[in-house]
């Protein structure tokens, strides 16, 4: 019992008590509309927040946005972790909270992240699913200019890249710690393509898909649920027919 307390007590001060500081300091609350023991407790949503708080440290006029679920062509929406616009672009970051060693290529469906008990798991190409936010992001702005967008794919510090392949210009595939220097030396090399007022109506559009009902969130899941199960049996009719 007492080992437990003790437990209890050290999660406390080297987590909860800094996290609930940076919390509170933060505009990611009111941006995402998660309580803070959502916040700290999911690990999905804590790596959005470490990345939204990072990138509050950026100068300049910038908008952070969080959790947008971004209406796509076929009826289903697609969520966008953090997006940020800024005078030099929009930005669009993809976060994944994972630990092991990660292997991609921007080329191929599936990545692989392989952990110390020499387990390997596959999920899907981060930069073909920012991709696919950033294509819905060009039909609800109507801004079909790539030169506008970048991609980044924040891993946690707790990942190593191993072996990552990029062949786009805009695209960043990087780890949380490298993410501020990153963003902010490509912003000052970068040449501005918007005025505040320009920032301020692409905000203004894109508000509405913040802070969602339950309801477009559990219809995005069952969105994601049915296209992994078309997937495997598109998988499992390919091995069968060779």
């Amino acid at each position: 019992m007492v080992i437990i307390i003790l437990g209890l007590i050290i999660l406390y001060i080297l987590k909860i008590s800094p996290s609930k500081t940076k919390y509170k300091d933060s505009a990611y609350k009111e941006s995402s509309g998660n309580p803070f023991s959502q916040t700290v407790f999911n690990k999905g949503n804590y790596g959005e927040f470490l990345t939204f708080t990072e990138l509050e440290k950026l100068s300049g006029y910038n908008i952070l946005m969080t959790n947008l679920y971004i209406p796509k062509d076929n009826g289903s929406t697609t969520e966008i972790d953090v997006l940020m616009i800024t005078e030099t672009g929009i930005y669009v970051f993809e976060s994944k909270n994972y630990s092991g060693w990660i292997f991609g290529d921007q080329k191929n469906k599936t990545w692989t992240q392989s952990l110390a008990n020499k387990q390997k798991n596959r999920f899907y190409n981060p930069i073909l699913q920012n991709y696919g936010h950033i294509s819905a992001l060009k039909s609800v702005l109507s801004i079909h200019d790539e030169e506008m967008y970048r991609s980044f794919i924040i891993f946690s510090e707790r990942c190593e890249l191993k072996n990552i392949t990029i062949t786009s210009d805009h695209v960043h595939v990087l780890k949380r710690n490298d993410l501020f220097h990153t963003v902010r030396r490509g912003m000052l090399e970068s040449e501005k393509r918007m005025t505040y007022n320009e920032i301020d109506t692409i905000y203004q559009t894109l508000k509405k898909y913040t802070l969602v009902s339950e309801q477009v969130k559990k219809d995005h899941i069952k969105s994601i649920s049915q296209r992994a199960t078309d997937r495997e049996i598109t998988e499992t009719q390919r091995v069968n027919t060779n």
